[in-house]
C-alpha cells in the first residue's frame, strides 16, 4: 500500500459524502449488516466490499432545509445515506411511512436517471425521518488520492418488513447480508477486499450484538473526525488512527491496509 503524503500544513480538498450501516437482528446470531460490492471498473473503492453511500448534493442540502431541527450538514448527510441506500439496495430506510406500491421501484430508475429526491417524495407525499439514523462516525483522509471523501457513518435498525435487497447493477455487482465478523474473516482469507475505513468500522460493529447495543455505544462515544496517518515502529510501518474513538484496532502494517486505490 503506497500513500502519498499531505504535505504539513495542507488540507486536501474533500468531497462530502455518507454511509448508512443498516443492522438486520437475528434471533440465532450477531446481527447481519447491508453491504454492497462496488464494481471493479469503479475508480474509488474498486471491487471493495462496503456499506450503501455516496456523496451529499445540493438536492439532499435543499430538503435539509425543512428538517431545522438537525444541524445542517449532518441532516443533508443523513439524507445522501437514506437516498444512496435506496439507489444501491433497494431498500426504503428512513422514510415517515412506507411508500406507495411501485414507487421504490420507480424511484430507484429516477435516481439513476438523476432526479431529484426530492421531487420524488414530494410526488408521491412522503416525508423523512431523519432521528432513524444514529451518528456513528466520520472519516476523512488527508492523502494525496484521486478522490478524498469527508464521510459521515449513520447507523440504523432495518424494519421487520424489509424487501429483498437489490444490486443495481451500476456502481455495484453485488448487494447482500453479513456479520461485522464474517466480513472481517472473509476479508482475512482473502475472500473479499475491503480497505481500511470499512475494516476498522467493521471491527467496531462486530462487538455488538444487537442494535440497541450498537446505539448506546454510539450515543456515549463523540463522533470525531477520523484522520488517519502513517507511522514508523522500527522496521516497520503501519497505518494508525487516534485511540479513544471506540475501535478496537487503531494501527494495521502497511503490507496488508488496503486504500481506496488498491
Amino acid at each position: 500500500m503506497n500513500i502519498d503524503m499531505a504535505e504539513p500544513g495542507e488540507t486536501i480538498p474533500a468531497i462530502p459524502a455518507a454511509t448508512l450501516v443498516l443492522f438486520r437482528e437475528r434471533a440465532d446470531g450477531p446481527p447481519e449488516l447491508l453491504l454492497v460490492e462496488r464494481s471493479k471498473g469503479m475508480v474509488f473503492a474498486g471491487g471493495a466490499i462496503v456499506f450503501p453511500g455516496g456523496r451529499v448534493d445540493a438536492d439532499d442540502h435543499y430538503l435539509a432545509s425543512r428538517h431545522a431541527h438537525i444541524e445542517a450538514e449532518c441532516a443533508a448527510a443523513r439524507i445522501a445515506a437514506i437516498r444512496e441506500t435506496i439507489e444501491e439496495s433497494g431498500v426504503p430506510i428512513g422514510l415517515a411511512s412506507p411508500p406507495p406500491s411501485g414507487w421504490l421501484e420507480e424511484a430507484r430508475k429516477a435516481l439513476h436517471a438523476r432526479e431529484k429526491f426530492s421531487t420524488l417524495l414530494d410526488a408521491a407525499d412522503l416525508a423523512l425521518d431523519l432521528e432513524a439514523l444514529i451518528p456513528f462516525a466520520r472519516w476523512r483522509p488527508n492523502f494525496k488520492e484521486t478522490r478524498v471523501f469527508d464521510t459521515r457513518f449513520y447507523i440504523a435498525r432495518a424494519p421487520e418488513d424489509l424487501p429483498e435487497a437489490i444490486v443495481d447493477a451500476t456502481e455495484n455487482v453485488r448487494t447482500f447480508w453479513d456479520s461485522a465478523q464474517a466480513t472481517i474473516e472473509a476479508a482475512l482469507r482473502g475472500d473479499v477486499h475491503v480497505i481500511f475505513p470499512t475494516h476498522r468500522n467493521l471491527e467496531r460493529l462486530a462487538l455488538f450484538n444487537t442494535f440497541e447495543e450498537a446505539r448506546a455505544h454510539a450515543e456515549t462515544v463523540p463522533v470525531e473526525t477520523v484522520t488517519p496517518w502513517v507511522e514508523k515502529d522500527g522496521e516497520n510501518i503501519f497505518l494508525c488512527i487516534p485511540e479513544g474513538l471506540g475501535y478496537p484496532v487503531t494501527r494495521e502494517s502497511m503490507k496488508t491496509a488496503k486504500r481506496a486505490g488498491d
